[in-house]
């Protein structure tokens, strides 16, 4: 792998969450230019993505390791009894919905105990991840949760998504929490809300294209359909909401961007290449 190239990871979040979620996943795998995805696995949709990915080991999947519920109408809750994690839940005994209650009511020992439990159960089904990454990013709301990602990640021998931006945007100072053992990505772009109010995501991520340096990049996106399911899961959520979800669909399957993507020389790399290239 030349690190002297702009080497790009197109990577699908939240498969999983939903059935219009997996639809337009499995779509942007078959037809578009997504080139990673991860699972979500306390979901309601996990079976039905965990039977494709079993099917089609050809894309590179990860566990996306999960510790918070943000949406009002699609509440789910930990793999683990909820005896042993009760600090992860609210009243109803579904995740809290952001990181700062996270951080503020979850025992470290209860994170390590649902994380591992998720992988297990990714396992027991027959999954075979190349990766770990983070919903939300939620690791990285205390120092103590992000130390239990990166022991996940030695413990089952998988890579997990370290960035110094992701980092940043929780509350971490990367410098003091990554090592010269540390295997991070360099640059992790994801579009933001003042992004999706000027009305079309391409834009941006054609710009983001435009913008690649060399080295390993990861775009992050969260293709769903703009459809009944999707609307109701999101309601009164329009950040990273199903017409937001409609517009990465869209933009990873479309001829321009496949096009400023051949323009611009961009390597198109996945997990697995990533790590044969640093483990051999």
């Amino acid at each position: 792998m030349d690190m002297s190239q702009k080497l790009l990871m197109i990577h699908a979040d939240d498969a999983g969450l939903s059935h219009s979620q997996n639809r337009a996943t499995m779509a942007c795998l078959k037809e578009g230019m997504v080139n990673s995805y991860s699972i979500m696995v306390p979901c309601p949709g996990f079976d039905e993505i965990a039977a494709f990915a079993k099917a089609n080991p050809n894309y590179d999947y990860g566990i996306h390791l999960t510790l918070t519920c943000e949406w009002h109408n699609c509440r789910f809750g930990p793999v683990s009894p909820l005896t042993t994690v009760q600090s992860l839940v609210d009243g109803q005994g579904h995740f809290h919905k952001t990181r700062q209650e996270l951080k503020e009511y979850g025992k470290a020992s209860e994170v390590y105990t649902e994380l591992k439990a998720q992988i297990e159960r990714a396992l027991d089904f027959g999954l075979r991840p190349s990766h770990l990454d983070s919903h939300m990013y939620s690791i990285g709301a205390s120092s103590e949760f992000f130390a239990i990602y990166k022991k996940l990640g030695k413990e089952y021998q998988l890579p997990v998504l370290l960035n110094k931006k992701l980092m940043q945007m929780t509350g971490l100072e990367p410098n003091h929490y990554l090592n010269d053992t540390d295997f991070f990505i360099d640059h992790a772009y994801l579009a933001t809300f003042d992004d999706f109010k000027k009305g079309h995501l391409k834009s941006r991520y054609l710009e983001i294209v435009d913008q690649l340096t060399p080295g390993l990049n990861v775009l992050l996106i969260h293709p769903a359909f703009d459809d009944d399911e999707m609307k109701a899961l999101t309601v009164d959520h329009p950040n990273f909401g199903s017409e937001w979800r409609q517009m990465d669909y869209d933009s990873f399957v479309d001829g321009e961007t496949r096009s400023k993507l051949l323009e611009n020389k961009v390597k198109l790399v996945s997990w697995k290449e990533i790590t044969q290239q640093f483990t051999t």
